[in-house]
């Protein structure tokens, strides 16, 4: 029996994005989201939940709406949701599939157990001061990659440290701060990659299991720039990282689209980084270059379709993101307007109101009649160069 109406925890872009798709295969959204004028809100039905996304009586609310109830992201109480879920409200994915990979340490335990290959780790306990230097000289060194183990996206809560002092007065700031206790970081080994790679993959409540092509993202300040599609990697990385999307979502049991990013190093390894249970940022290129988004591959798996085709429907892409540069209230447009000039561009603009440094506010893709990462550079260039002022580029 496939689902006609699907609530939605969070209200931003990527809810937003599901609409077409949703009108599309006639499914209805409902969202519960904190503001009325979240990016989803007005393409969604009009008995929305505006209440905390970690509100699980609001989510309460939200089941009597849905016939089903996804994520947009992942800021989510499990505890609280698993209550309802064995009250018989339907979740996809199932909140089983999500806890191993809210928390990063667990994700990364996670991910070794099942024999993929990830970056060392370490956790930095509440006693770092008397075991940090140990643990850095005989495990990771320096540099490293700390990390918040809850609630960080678009770089935030990473951070690349370089020595053993810098660690020190990282921690101590943020005890001192109370902004993250201190036994709620991972460090990890900072990777020299040569690419950082992402793949989105689907799994139907069947087990069919689909991916899309491969993707080389770059990023600056550990906040995603652009992607290319398809990556440019031997087709023996591709079907490793092919592999390594089923052997996740199988053992999960995962219904829905999942988000994996990976690093390339220099001989040839892969090394899965970090997994996101949901529509991701590196998938937005398949909008338009894809017969079918990744939005609406993952409405298909978690209303009980079949999935759809994710061949590309030209021979590559670019997306590039539009990211906040200042504080302001304008919406770009003629910048958006001079962009849209470029050929085979779409423009995606998400109506947020407020525009801040690093916030997503749109992207754009590019679509390419070659195979080509240099004009596909070219491309992102030429964008990022009307989009950003220029002490900004």
């Amino acid at each position: 029996m496939s689902m006609k109406r699907v609530g939605v925890i969070g209200g931003g872009q990527l809810a937003w994005m599901m609409a077409d798709a949703a009108k599309k295969l006639g499914v209805e959204l409902v969202v519960q989201t904190p503001s009325p004028n979240d990016p989803a809100v007005p393409i969604s039905a009009k008995d929305n939940v505006f209440a905390a996304i970690d509100d699980a009586n609001a989510t309460a609310e939200l089941a009597n709406r849905s016939d089903v109830i996804t994520f947009e992201n992942e800021f989510v109480d499990i505890e609280a949701l698993s209550k309802l879920a064995s009250q018989g409200v339907c979740f996809r994915p199932r909140l089983e599939a999500l806890a191993p990979l809210l928390d990063k340490y667990h994700q990364r335990c996670y991910l070794r157990d099942l024999g993929l290959p990830v970056p060392r780790f370490v956790a930095i306990e509440q006693d770092w001061n008397t075991t940090a230097e140990v643990i850095f000289a005989r495990q990771i060194g320096f540099p490293a990659v700390l990390k918040a183990r809850r609630h960080g996206y678009d770089g935030q809560g990473t951070f690349i440290i370089k020595e053993i002092e810098s660690l020190k007065q990282k921690l101590e700031l943020d005890s001192t701060e109370c902004v993250v206790n201190q036994s709620s970081f991972l460090l990890e080994e900072f990777i020299p990659f040569e690419r950082e790679l992402a793949v989105i993959a689907a799994r139907s409540v069947s087990g069919e299991v689909c991916t899309f092509p491969v993707v080389e993202t770059q990023q600056e300040e550990q906040v995603c720039r652009r992607a290319i599609a398809p990556a440019y990697v031997s087709s023996q990385v591709a079907v490793e990282i092919d592999k390594i999307a089923r052997t996740l979502l199988n053992s999960l049991d995962a219904v829905g689209v999942f988000g994996i990013e990976l690093f390339l190093t220099p001989d040839g390894k892969v090394l899965v980084n970090e997994v996101a249970p949901r529509t991701h940022n590196s998938g937005h290129f398949s909008i338009d270059a894809c017969e079918t988004s990744q939005f609406e591959q993952h409405l298909r798996a978690v209303c009980g379709m079949q999935l759809g085709n994710t061949t590309m429907i030209c021979p590559g892409a670019v997306m590039v993101n539009l990211l906040g540069y200042e504080i302001s209230e304008s919406d770009y447009i003629t910048k958006r307007q001079q962009i849209e000039q470029i050929p085979q561009a779409h423009v995606h603009w998400y109506g947020k109101t407020e525009s801040r440094p690093g916030r997503k506010l749109g992207h754009v893709t590019v679509l390419l009649d070659t195979q080509s990462r240099d004009q596909a550079i070219v491309i992102a260039r030429n964008i990022e160069s009307i989009w950003y002022p220029h002490q900004a580029c």
